[in-house]
This record gives structure tokens, sequence and C-alpha cells, in this order.
């Protein structure tokens, strides 16, 4: 056990409610898409019976439960978290799944795996986690540390650098524009996206979740001592899956992210907020907006000697 159960905190309500907006309709359809990536994660994880798997980051469990399923009973699992809530959640989840005896909970980050021994585990698995470590290469490293000889890392990571890039743009628009005609809506729009990406260059080289690009991640790797590195970049542009104004006001894009909605309470004054819907409304409530996924898989080997 990992002690009293906590308060929810920042990574526990982004994941079990701001994800989907706190909606169990908009839940419902991000859920499979959640799932898939899940499941690719699994695909290069090559695991077999008898094998220990890490997933680092585990939050509600999804990628470990998965695993179970597909291997069985022989199958142990460590799930670390930097969240001590997610650790309770994804805890409840696997005994109410009756694998409580296959898992181990620990709390930590990627990028000191506390407790766990060099050369212990077949399998490091990550969903959505380094963007959100500092230091990437020092995660690597570890990975590396706790495999066994000719262990396998599989990971699917966001990549967030064109928002951050499409929020420096406007900003540049925005502050370019001639004083005597501005355009009204787009120091809004800014004002939106500057609020859920870092808009300048100095904001950028500081973020974890805007300073690097999916070859940053097989350069990563490489320096840490991984093998047979094979990085695949994944662009998905269609229609938004937003369709209703509740939703885009409460759902946000990563954990780190106020939703639209605090950012219109917090930010814009009642004009505003007005002048903003009027624009942007009729565009969601018809499926006219869209969306542009990004996410990189990778996987590699430590060499056998």
């Amino acid at each position: 056990m990992i002690g009293n159960k906590p308060d929810s905190d920042l990574w526990s309500d982004w994941l079990l409610y701001r994800r989907h907006a706190d909606d169990p309709s908009y839940q419902q359809v991000i859920r499979p898409v959640i799932e898939r990536y899940a499941e690719r994660v699994l695909d290069g994880a090559r695991l077999a019976p008898g094998m220990t798997l890490i997933d680092v980051g585990a939050g509600e469990g999804l990628v470990a439960f998965r695993a179970i399923d597909r291997i069985g009973a022989s199958l142990r699992v460590l799930l670390t978290d930097i969240s001590a809530a997610m650790l309770h959640h994804a805890e409840a989840l696997a005994v109410e799944r009756g694998v409580r005896d296959q898992c181990t909970f620990l709390q930590g980050s990627a990028e000191s795996l506390q407790g766990i021994e060099g050369a212990s585990v077949d399998v490091v698995t990550t969903r959505a986690v380094l963007a959100y470590v500092h230091d990437k290469g020092a995660a690597f490293r570890e990975f590396h540390r706790v495999l066994k000889p000719g262990g396998r890392i599989s990971m699917v990571e966001p990549i967030h650098q064109d928002e951050a890039y499409a929020a420096l743009a406007l900003k540049t628009i925005v502050d370019g524009q001639p004083p005597e005609n501005p355009d009204r809506f787009l120091p809004l729009l800014h004002r939106w996206k500057a609020a859920q990406f870092p808009d300048s260059l100095e904001k950028i080289a500081a973020s974890p979740l805007a300073n690097y690009s999916e070859r940053d991640l097989v350069r990563f790797g490489q320096a840490a001592g991984f093998a047979e590195i094979h990085m695949e970049l994944h662009v998905d542009v269609a229609p938004s899956d937003v369709t209703t104004w509740e939703v885009f006001l409460g759902v946000s894009p990563h954990p780190l992210a106020p939703p639209l909605g605090v950012i219109l309470a917090e930010r814009f004054s009642d004009e505003e907020r007005q002048f903003f819907e009027q624009i942007m409304r009729p565009t969601v409530e018809a499926g006219q907006s869209v969306s542009i996924d990004r996410v990189a898989y990778l996987t590699a080997r430590k060499p056998a000697t």
C-alpha cells in the first residue's frame, strides 16, 4: 500500500476529469483513441509470459492492466507515477480487476526510478509522460539502468512543439498589427493559445512540453545507450470530435493547460467573452473545427552485452 488516500492533484484532476471536460458522453468518444495508443505501445513492448514490466507514469493503469490482460497471471507489473492520487486510483482498479497481487505501486518521477534495482525489468513503457519531464536524458538513462540486457522500451509521446510555435506566430502577428485598424479577434485567439502553450522562444526553450521534437527522443535514446531505435511520427488532421460548446469550454489539451472556460473567466472581459463566443461557438457546434494530433512512437532495445 502507498499510505493514506491523498487529495486530488493536477495530474489526477486532468486524467479523471479535465481530459474529457467531466462529460461522460465525450469520455466515451475519446476512450477508444486512448486505448489505441496503449495497444500500440504494448505491440512494441513484445511482452512474453514471466516477464516484468515497469509502466512509468502509469496514470490510471491502462497500459499495465492491458498488459496483464494480454499475458496473464505470470506477468509482474510495476506502476510508477509522480501522482499519489493516481497511484491510489490505479491500485483500487487493480483490486477491482483481481490483479492486485501482480502489481507493485511506486511513487516517483521518470528521472529517478528509486526503489527499482538495475537490470531488473524486461520492458519499460510510457504513455504521454516524457512531455512533462524536464530532464528527458536522465529519464532515458534510468530506463536503460533498470532494464535487463536485451530489454526493451516502448513509448508514445505527444509532440506539442508545433502548438507552441503557432502561439508564437500568433503573438508576432498581433504585435505587428497596425494600431489604426487592428483585428479584434486575433488578440483573443492568442490570449487563449498563450494560456495553454508557451508563446516566446524563451518560454519554449524552458518548457518540457515544447522544447523537444520526435528527433530529440531518438537522440536521448542513443545517448543513453539504446540500440535498434525505431521512431514513427504520426500526424492526424481531422474534424474535431468536440461538437458541443460546453465540452469545448471544459476540455484542456494537457494537464498543465487551463480549460478555455477558465481562461475566458479569468483573462477576458465580459465583452471579450461575448465576442469570442460569437465567433467560435457556431464553428464548434457545426463540426467545422479541426484537430491536429502529433504523437511519436518509439521502441528500442538495451544491448545484450
